[in-house]
């Protein structure tokens, strides 16, 4: 196991909120359980239930019952009620592993009764799985997978609003309002078909769409910018695509075409400059340099900002933020091999807000795209 010749590993969760126990064992399982990494194998201890399709389909060299191993601890511990904890310290006594490394997200509880059985303990001083940052061939083609399903997403939202009519200054489809719920209903429902959940959804229009994070809500209007941004986890894999494009139906002002353009061009200014060993903070500097170029600058208020506030880009992966950052104060170099999202924006309340996502994977001369959909955005 080539990962872990170094150090002896410890991990209790579900793959649903570890990414590293999904990318350990390559298995998903909805509740915790144990996984431990020693003398170069991978151990899982699970319950009947899951016993037969993790020993069937997962990466473990070796899968044991937990059943038994509960029943092992009532009797080397027959006045005390037998626990996941005691259950470890016997397997990795059985391992002979040393200390076991945890991730820092590790149960406090459990930390510390391992600590009190003599188990001996250590938190990870970053990530568990640093290598998870660079991803193979076949990761890459995941997320490709899960970008797809992104723009399937992305698509059923262009499609419902150009079906839409103009009424009062509303969006109005089959008879109705069209709102940021329905919306996100036809863009899940869209991601689903494809073998993809999304969750969370972004759907947001005029003033809700200058907070980057605001998922939408109530009655979408004509002649307003709408940000529409789409991050679905694919079923078989668990990796997840990360996609956004802007969208406005009607009428659009020119102050609605400037920002729109700026960010675009600062997006392809982004796109020129990652490359392998270029810092992070020198591709968020030359979307900035770009935005201010063209007259758009960033400012802090006692409401909130304006302009553009967050970082240009984050990794991508079994997580939807992940390792590596483009910032402005990331200084780091970009790793090759490494999977980016490139995502400026720019948010002006009163006037609107763009934001558009692609996602990339680092080389040694141009990104490799990852992610694929059309940029026209003024639906008349």
């Amino acid at each position: 196991m080539a990962t872990q010749k170094q150090r002896d590993i410890l991990l209790y969760s579900d793959t649903a909120r570890s990414a590293d126990a999904l990318y350990f064992g390559r298995v998903e399982a909805p509740d915790a359980f144990i996984a431990i990494g020693a003398g170069g194998r991978k151990v899982a201890v699970v319950s009947a239930l899951e016993f037969g399709r993790v020993k069937r389909t997962s990466d473990f060299d070796l899968v044991l019952p937990l059943e038994a191993y509960l029943e092992k601890a009532r009797k080397a511990w027959p006045r005390r009620k037998p626990s996941q904890a005691r259950v470890i310290a016997l397997v990795a006594r059985e391992l002979k592993a040393g200390t076991l490394t945890v991730p820092e997200d590790f149960p406090a509880g459990l930390y510390r009764e391992l600590r009190e059985l003599g188990v001996r303990t250590a938190i990870s001083d970053g990530p568990l799985f640093p290598q998870r940052e660079i991803k193979t061939p076949k990761e890459a083609a995941a997320i490709r997978e899960g970008n797809r399903c992104s723009a399937a997403g992305i698509d059923a939202a262009r499609r419902l609003l150009l079906a839409c009519k103009i009424r009062g200054g509303l969006l109005v489809h089959g008879g109705r309002v069209l709102t940021s719920e329905r919306l996100k209903v036809a863009i899940e429902i869209a991601c689903i078909e494809q073998g993809a959940v999304s969750s969370s959804t972004i759907a947001a229009g005029g003033d809700q769409a200058c907070d980057p994070h605001h998922r939408g809500s109530g009655p979408l209007r004509a002649h307003e910018l709408i940000i529409v941004d789409v991050f679905p986890r694919v079923a078989d894999t668990g990796f997840f695509g990360d996609m956004t494009r802007t969208f406005l139906r009607g009428r659009a002002s020119d102050a609605q075409k400037e920002i729109v353009g700026a960010v675009r061009a600062a997006q392809l200014a982004a796109l020129r400059t990652i490359r392998a060993g270029v810092h992070g903070s020198e591709v968020h500097r030359r979307v900035s340099e770009t935005l201010v170029s063209r007259g758009f600058e960033t400012r802090h208020t006692a409401r909130g900002s304006v302009g553009f506030f967050h970082g240009t880009g984050h990794g991508l992966g079994l997580e939807i933020h992940e390792a590596p950052r483009m910032g402005r104060t990331t200084d780091f170099p970009l790793k090759k091999g490494s999977v980016v999202t490139v995502e400026p924006g720019l948010y002006y309340p009163g006037v609107g807000a763009c934001r558009i996502e692609d996602v990339v994977q680092v080389t040694d001369g141009a990104p490799r795209m990852l992610s694929s959909y059309p940029y026209a955005w003024h639906l008349r």
